[in-house]
């Protein structure tokens, strides 16, 4: 992987990448069969510990997540439901933060600087991105909507990893969670979801945990 990028930044918005790549837009959790099936998850059981933490970060994202900025909003939060969620490291897979991607398609230079992703890699090099998190303290504005930043990712690591497999991640934008699939030049975004919910917070804790089936059993190469 390359260690640092040669080329400017390009801002793309959601739309340029889209007329740039030819891909199709769907929104819901039952209009792409792979998000369907994602997204088809019952409440998760939490031993004492879980119940512990999700209490706890339950209670932070009714109370502090409006005046978080964007580290603390990682540190305090994000950080305990990825570990709710199942998404440590472990023999297979590993978790990366802030690290630069990008890659020419098409003539068209792609950048991005992941907040979060999951990845086959050695020590601390990426190597097969599977999963993205890109997050945004504030409602989306045209300088910090992570889709764009989502997508770019997507494409950089479909390029890249040349294995014909879907890319699956999310993003956070203040209190809201939404996941995506793309497959091909199809991407879906599902519903979103409020974390202040208890509900809510829930699903997307078993909808993360979904993840590391779908990871372990069908993105992982042999």
């Amino acid at each position: 992987m390359k260690k640092s990028r040669k080329k400017k930044e390009i801002k793309y918005s959601e739309a340029d990448l889209i007329r740039a790549f030819k891909l199709t837009r769907l929104m819901g959790n039952d209009l792409h069969p792979l998000m369907k099936v994602w997204t088809s998850v019952e409440v998760p059981t939490f031993n004492a510990g879980e119940q512990y933490n999700f209490d706890a970060i339950l209670m932070k994202s009714k109370t502090g997540i409006e005046g978080w900025n964007e580290e603390e909003l990682k540190f305090k939060f994000i950080a305990y439901l990825m570990d709710l969620g199942y998404l440590g490291d472990n023999n297979t897979f590993k978790t990366y933060c802030e690290r630069e991607l990008f890659t020419t398609i098409e003539d068209k230079y792609l950048y991005l600087k992941a907040d979060f992703m999951i990845a086959k890699g050695i020590l601390d090099s990426p190597e097969t991105p599977y999963f993205y998190l890109q997050e945004y303290k504030k409602l989306k504005d045209p300088s910090g909507d992570p889709v764009p930043q989502l997508l770019e990712g997507f494409l950089i690591a479909m390029h890249q990893n040349n294995n014909g497999k879907p890319m699956y991640g999310c993003t956070v934008t203040g209190a809201y969670w939404e996941f995506f699939v793309m497959e091909g030049h199809t991407y879906c975004i599902s519903n979103s979801y409020d974390c202040r919910d208890k509900n809510d917070l829930l699903l997307i804790i078993a909808i993360l945990r979904k993840f590391r089936h779908i990871l372990e059993t069908t993105l992982l190469d042999d």
